[in-house]
């Protein structure tokens, strides 16, 4: 049987990947997280290609990455390791070896300057260390794999691990108001979709980099009024300015990506944030 090598075995994707296992039962995924390799080990990666790659591999689905973005501005060689070099490495034994790598990368490699929604030939400007890094590894993926593919997604959330929305159901459910930025635009994205993307890429012939999220526009207030007036309609949600809520690693003001390419290229579907909110807080039995 084909094997999928899922690297990031305990992140939001990942995990939605193994809940979609029944539905691929023609793959065998194989899920390799840190306790295999020291993805900030170059040796490590190195070992597990050349001894401990199982031989029917086709697909490579890489779920890791440094996301912390605000430790990066003081952790940059070790953001750099992860989101840059290890990538890169990544992509030269596929090439090698024939198999298609799929790689995650992010809105954050835009400075949000565009008052429209960013394609995938706009000039970046990132203007973060995590930003930046990412930036790197994308075109280090392509320039050692052309055959790979890199899609920049946006605000990710699930039922699983550490995310926006998790945090919003928490502080609901803790406090009597929240304050959340209102000036920074995108657009939220659930992690399943990614997942189901990501298993349907590996079977096409695409490569190259594509943008992909859910459908509609919101700011980081509408993402958690969103969340907040269902989970307890009495916390109240205030709108903030940015300067009001000041992190060590400047944000895009603007990140919405166009999905224009990625839907000639793959049967996505087109699903508003809202509805894919509403499903994951169900699953959370808000």
């Amino acid at each position: 049987m084909q094997t999928i090598l899922v690297f990031g075995s305990t992140g939001q994707v990942a995990q939605e990947i193994q809940s979609l296992r029944n539905e691929h039962q023609n793959y065998h995924f194989e899920f390799i997280g840190r306790e295999k390799i020291n993805f900030e080990s170059k040796k490590d990666i190195d070992t597990f290609f050349q001894e401990k790659i199982p031989n029917e591999t086709i697909g490579l689905i890489n779920a890791v990455a440094y996301t912390a973005v605000d430790l990066a501005e003081t952790e940059s060689d070790k953001a750099h390791l992860v989101n840059a070099e290890a990538p890169a490495l990544m992509a030269e034994y596929t090439r090698r070896l024939g198999i298609k790598l799929f790689h995650f990368s992010t809105d954050f490699v835009f400075d949000g300057l565009k008052p429209t929604p960013y394609k995938e030939n706009d000039e970046k400007n990132p203007l973060s260390v995590y930003g930046k890094t990412k930036s790197i590894g994308e075109d280090l993926v392509l320039e050692r794999d052309p055959n790979a593919i890199v899609i920049r997604t946006s605000w990710v959330y699930s039922k699983y691990g550490k995310n926006f929305l998790k945090t919003m159901v928490r502080l609901a459910k803790e406090k009597e108001q929240v304050s959340v930025v209102d000036d920074q635009i995108g657009t939220p994205t659930w992690a399943k979709d990614l997942a189901k993307l990501g298993i349907q890429a590996l079977a096409s012939d695409q490569s190259g980099i594509f943008h992909f999220s859910n459908e509609g526009v919101a700011s980081w207030y509408d993402f958690a009024y969103e969340i907040i007036s269902r989970v307890n309609p009495n916390c109240r949600v205030l709108p903030i300015p940015s300067e009001a809520y000041p992190t060590p690693a400047k944000r895009p003001s603007y990140s919405v990506l166009s999905k224009k390419k990625t839907r000639e290229s793959f049967s996505t579907e087109s699903i508003h944030w809202k509805e894919r909110v509403s499903i994951v807080l169900d699953q959370l039995n808000c």
